[in-house]
């Protein structure tokens, strides 16, 4: 009887005669409220409108003059906590008949019933919906800090290969003055005897002092750079440049690509020197930037593998 009273009122409701029996079905037939609870949840559910098939035995499952002796429905479970009221309108509910006017009240106070967990499941969605908005933010947030951070350590890196390169030029630069002001010296002494106004020093070629064996000096020893300047050119024709330790493996440049390039997640590559061509493979990513040739700088490109 229980069964059939939710049943009904499902019904009287608006809801779908199948909706309604697979609800009752599923929620075990604990009351209208689990049944619109089991309602709401499933409404988007694939399969909630297939034809429902009640199992042997139930009530579901009998014929109308089966169900035709039984009263009217109770109405316990959409009155929690009204005390002797509801024992008062159950008893009065088997004592006899509902009437139209209390069927339509019954119904009226269900609708109600339904339309509060109805707002109470929006404002829960909602309430979700922001927090999950909430978690999108801050991870956008960590992913701009931690690019970031990443774009300063490269603007670091940059700034300080530009002081050594200048402090490298100005270097240069004095040591060829000096070995000029040595030169100069050096003829001054070979043809004006230590005069700078003599007449003879004046006289002289100056092209034959450069040739001079004793002028040259000791030939310059080659520099050794403990760095190499990398710029790289991307899918798209764009480049990024940063500095590496000559003794970085070329997978370092391999991992800094993939980190601030804007390959595609997944896509894979490889790198190759345009001049001499030069496609570099696994087992060079092992070796170290000065072993294949790229310090002090060099250009790679990307290309899809």
């Amino acid at each position: 009887m229980a069964e059939l009273t939710t049943l009904e009122s499902l019904l009287e409701m608006g809801f779908d005669r199948n909706r309604a029996e697979k609800a009752v079905a599923n929620t075990g037939n604990q009351g209208i409220e689990q049944a619109m609870d089991w309602l709401m949840e499933h409404e988007n559910d694939p399969d909630i409108d297939e034809p429902y098939v009640p199992p042997v035995g139930s009530v579901l499952g009998e014929t109308a003059d089966s169900q035709a002796s039984s009263d009217l429905p109770t109405i316990e479970g959409t009155l929690e906590g009204d005390g002797d009221m509801s024992n008062f309108i159950n008893e009065q509910a088997l004592k006899q008949p509902m009437t139209e006017e209390e069927r339509r009240e019954q119904v009226k106070r269900l609708e109600e019933l339904m339309r509060v967990k109805q707002a109470e499941r929006r404002e829960r969605e909602r309430a979700e919906e922001v927090e999950r908005e909430k978690h999108r933010r801050k991870q956008g947030q960590e992913l701009q800090q931690m690019r970031q951070k990443l774009q300063d350590d490269e603007m670091k890196k940059l700034a300080d290969a530009r002081r050594k390169e200048k402090m490298e030029d100005k270097m240069a630069r004095q040591r060829v003055k000096d070995k000029i002001a040595r030169d100069r010296e050096e003829r001054a002494q070979k043809f004006g005897g230590g005069a700078p106004t003599s007449t003879a020093a004046s006289s002289q070629p100056a092209p034959t002092s450069p040739s001079s064996p004793t002028s040259q000096g000791p030939p310059p020893t080659k520099k050794e750079y403990d760095e190499s300047r990398i710029q790289v050119r991307l899918l798209d024709g764009s480049t990024i440049t940063t500095v590496f330790k000559a003794q970085e493996p070329l997978a370092a440049v391999r991992v800094y690509v993939q980190m601030n390039g804007n390959t595609p997640e997944g896509q894979d590559f490889t790198l190759l020197s345009p001049y001499p061509r030069h496609v570099y493979t696994e087992l060079d990513m092992e070796k170290p930037l000065k072993e294949l040739g790229l310090v002090p700088s060099a250009v790679l490109v990307v290309t899809k593998k």
